[in-house]
């Protein structure tokens, strides 16, 4: 018995198709030629090679007396600083984004309008960065950390909020009926059920957010919120690189303890 498979003829590409397939790639190339058109380039300047040079050789030998000597303003008291921005700054949302993401969610809402208007809320928090948040906050509070936590928590209910209302669609009906089969009331229904399945996620999420908090956090620095991002700036700005050098070291080291702590706490929640 000849047990061999016939290949099958290959679907014909519609000429429809094909148009529009070399259509959108011609789009797309003219349209990044004429985006470079609006570059001012003047060359490269002669210094380049030398300030080049001298910025590998300030990371290459950092400044290691600035890791820490007592005052408050060195490596370890500003890397300190960041990480509690980031954590105050997530704390906060991840508490504000829990009814929100109730709002928001489409399985918890009769009406559809109602989680509509939720993740409309949700979307236009998320439309401002963080840079610009703490520029608002500094005019209200003043330049510090204040406005670094405020600016974070203020961006972080927008992304936390809709993933903890994604996280709240995906549970299963089982265990919210069982409560109400047993007479409870929603609020019964919600504390029970809901948020004991949900705390995983919660809890995964938050984690995640921390992590790209911290990178943010650090950058929040620059425009007077905070953190590491200002004794960087200034070091940047007295071409101190040896500062430099130091300061990016620690700011990697800080944000690859803080991802593998928060994979591994993740893991253990999955």
């Amino acid at each position: 018995m000849d047990t061999t498979f016939k290949q099958l003829p290959a679907k014909p590409v519609s000429v429809k198709a094909r148009f529009a397939h070399w259509a959108l790639t011609i789009f797309t190339i003219a349209l990044i030629i004429w985006s470079t058109t609006g570059i001012n380039f003047s060359g490269i300047k002669a210094t380049a090679g030398q300030i080049t040079g001298a910025i590998f050789n300030g990371l290459i030998h950092p400044d290691w007396s600035y890791v820490y000597n007592g005052t408050g303003e060195d490596l370890v008291s500003q890397l300190w600083e960041t990480l509690c921005i980031a954590f105050l700054g997530t704390f906060i949302s991840a508490i504000i984004s829990i009814p929100l993401a109730f709002w928001a969610a489409t399985t918890k809402n009769k009406k559809w309008y109602t989680s509509r208007s939720g993740k409309f809320v949700l979307t236009f928090i998320r439309c401002f960065p963080e840079i610009v948040l703490a520029l608002m906050f500094i005019k209200a509070v003043g330049p510090g950390s204040a406005a670094g936590v405020l600016a974070l928590g203020f961006h972080s209910v927008g992304m936390l909020a809709m993933l903890f209302s994604e996280a709240i669609e995906s549970l299963e009906d089982g265990p919210n009926e069982a409560v109400i089969a047993s007479g409870g009331s929603k609020w019964n229904v919600a504390m029970f059920a809901t948020l004991p399945n949900l705390m995983p996620a919660l809890i995964s999420n938050t984690l995640y957010r921390f992590d790209v908090s911290v990178r943010s956090a650090s950058i929040l620095g620059i425009v007077g919120a905070g953190g590491i991002g200002y004794p960087l700036t200034i070091a940047l700005n007295y071409r101190q690189w040896n500062r430099v050098g130091i300061i990016l070291i620690g700011i990697i080291v800080m944000v690859v303890l803080i991802d593998w702590i928060s994979g591994a706490i993740r893991k253990k929640l999955v």
